[in-house]
């Protein structure tokens, strides 16, 4: 099989930009891109866009300020796990052969306040069942009852990836803070508060993809290669809380099957993952995502977390960017921005997150609907 190589990366800062309209931010993230691969937009063959909250065509509304070239333009949407489906697509356009230079970039721009729920039944909505941080406090709370996992464990994971954020200049929210200030926050939704949680907001992130052989031809930054990319869907959504305690039927979690299939197609295991950025919606979602990923055992990232494991220089490096909890989620982009701040780990220009010697990196999003992608860099 082809190799896929991404030989430039580039992206906006995350945050919210009044009168800056999304176009302004995808094209920055595409320039930036074409910059560290030392291409031209009239380099690429075609290209892939992610966005969930907004117009139709943004993909292409984005392009055209480079000039309309002819190359087809696709806008991807997979609610959270938007940015994952669109590195896929691109991905398999390169090792089809179809195209040798391809564009993959996410762009959003979302208001304040928690998301909108357009994925949500009528019977949902009216019962008051449309907001997120509900379920992410009923599964941390069944993770609480079943496996003595500790409210200052999950503040935990908040302390460490504020800390990150501080030092990551993309990132939207650029403060330390300490485990009291996490926990006093006000209360989200029992036992999440504030501080626990992300925000929607906006940014944008853009890799070119190109064949190896091409690859040689564009080294002006270091090509790093995609292993494997994944995108799954969970097969019964609305009991997935349930069934992922209690198994009454098969129904592993997304996150599972998806990176499972991304570790037999890179040929590794979540051993041999030096670095990871993991979905964090809130601090327990990322408890939640390492005991899926392989990263420890069901039921112990608690005691993980708590016992340092996956600070910068534990056993498995885990949201050194600051996560969701610091840059924020601009749902359709924040994949991608993942991708970004594995590609800067694996090429050695992390500054002071840097993770010293990694050579292979995973990143995680799981979304609305059971929507999963895992994608493995390696370089």
């Amino acid at each position: 099989m082809k190799k896929v190589m991404i030989v430039g990366a580039g992206a906006h800062e995350c945050g919210r930009f009044e009168g800056k309209p999304f176009t302004e931010i995808g094209r920055v993230a595409v320039q930036r891109a074409l910059d560290d691969a030392g291409m031209e937009f009239k380099d690429i063959q075609g290209a892939f866009c992610s966005r969930v909250f907004l117009p139709q065509c943004s993909g292409l509304k984005v392009l055209t300020q480079f000039g309309r070239t002819g190359i087809p333009v696709v806008d991807i949407e997979a609610a959270c796990a938007a940015s994952g489906a669109c590195l896929r697509q691109a991905y398999n356009a390169i090792v089809s052969g179809q195209y040798d230079i391809v564009l993959a970039f996410g762009v959003e721009k979302v208001g304040r306040g928690f998301l909108p729920a357009p994925n949500y039944a009528e019977w949902q909505v009216r019962m008051g069942l449309c907001q997120n941080p509900q379920y992410w406090s009923m599964n941390a709370r069944r993770h609480m009852y079943d496996y003595g996992t500790t409210i200052e464990q999950i503040a935990q994971v908040a302390v460490k990836n504020h800390k990150y954020g501080a030092l990551n200049p993309y990132a939207m929210y650029r403060k330390e803070m300490t485990i009291d200030e996490i926990l006093n926050s006000p209360m989200v939704c029992d036992p999440m508060t504030l501080f626990m949680v992300c925000a929607p907001n906006e940014g944008s992130a853009a890799m070119i993809l190109c064949s190896e052989e091409f690859a040689k031809k564009y080294n002006k930054s270091k090509p790093v290669n995609i292993a494997a990319c994944e995108h799954r869907i969970c097969k019964h959504p609305l009991v997935q809380v349930a069934a992922q305690y209690f198994y009454p039927f098969d129904n592993p979690p997304a996150t599972t099957e998806a990176s499972m299939a991304a570790y037999e197609a890179a040929g590794i295991g979540p051993d041999d993952v030096d670095v990871a950025e993991v979905q964090d919606t809130d601090a327990f979602c990322e408890i939640e995502a390492i005991e899926q990923l392989g990263f420890c055992e069901k039921g112990e990232g608690g005691r993980f977390t708590e016992e340092g494991a996956t600070e910068i220089d534990g056993k498995i490096p885990v949201n050194i960017s600051g996560g969701l909890i610091s840059n924020g989620e601009p749902v359709g982009a924040s994949g991608m921005r993942q991708v970004f701040e594995i590609v800067c780990q694996l090429r050695g220009n992390s500054g002071a997150r840097q993770v010293e010697g990694a050579k292979v990196g995973l990143t995680h999003v799981y979304g609305a609907d059971g929507h999963c992608a895992v994608v493995i860099l390696n370089c």
